[in-house]
């Protein structure tokens, strides 16, 4: 069995559809693109251009707030992806969609995973979008450069928040991925190697999902009791 075909039987074991699609709070997706490289399974990364008045510079997913014309979380996920770097629909092989989190802007993000084709040329829209790149999805497992932020959250005791810098060899830059880019990647790299990190991570390893599912909607009563 390939790469790809063990990874997509691993992931469809994580899909919860639209199991979260009810909650009340404001909607949001992101596309987490999967790609073959060197015979590895690599996640494609964006960098937010610096004329964004949100997040400027930062690491994360194509994605964007859910539009009325958005039938599900998966359409929002294209769309922004479409809008971003130029990834048709059909161009995606949408897998599943992942336990969702919330944003700063107390939004429910689901995170859509799909694969696109190796030979892929993103075309990023300068508007939005100031490079892309790509890292193994194991570097999420066994990283070189990592830390844990705490980071104050909704009042609350601070949190830990994986904080990852990655230096990509074919350009010989550096990029930091942390908060929820990190968050869904991490979980990514668990259900696809089911394998121990070499850091620490809030689930219960034998009961991924059931954790996650968990941990979700513990932070999802906590934001809904704050607003």
């Amino acid at each position: 069995m390939s790469v790809k075909d063990k990874a997509k039987l691993h992931l469809r074991k994580f899909d919860v559809g639209d199991k979260f699609s009810y909650l009340p709070l404001a909607k949001a997706s992101v596309l987490v693109p999967l790609m073959v490289r060197d015979g590895k399974l690599c996640v494609l990364f964006t960098v937010r251009s610096m004329k964004l008045t949100r997040s400027p510079g930062e690491v994360c997913f194509p994605g964007g707030r859910r539009e009325p014309t958005d039938i599900d979380e998966i359409a929002t996920a294209l769309r922004e992806a479409e809008e971003e770097v130029g990834l048709r629909a059909e161009q995606a092989e949408v897998i599943c969609r992942l336990v969702p989190g919330i944003d700063r802007t107390h939004s429910i993000v689901t995170p859509v995973v799909a694969f696109i084709e190796d030979s892929f040329q993103a075309h990023p829209n300068p508007e939005e979008v100031s490079d892309i790149f790509y890292v193994p999805l194991e570097y999420f497992l066994r990283p070189s450069k990592y830390k844990a932020l705490h980071v104050q959250m909704l009042g609350q005791a601070s949190v830990p928040v994986h904080f990852f810098e990655y230096d990509d060899p074919e350009r010989n830059l550096s990029f930091a991925i942390w908060g929820l880019t990190a968050h869904f990647t991490v979980f990514l790299a668990l259900a696809v190697f089911g394998e121990k990190p070499t850091f620490e991570v809030d689930y219960d390893l034998d009961n991924l999902i059931s954790s996650a599912e968990s941990n979700f909607m513990r932070l999802y009563n906590t934001t809904k009791n704050k607003l």
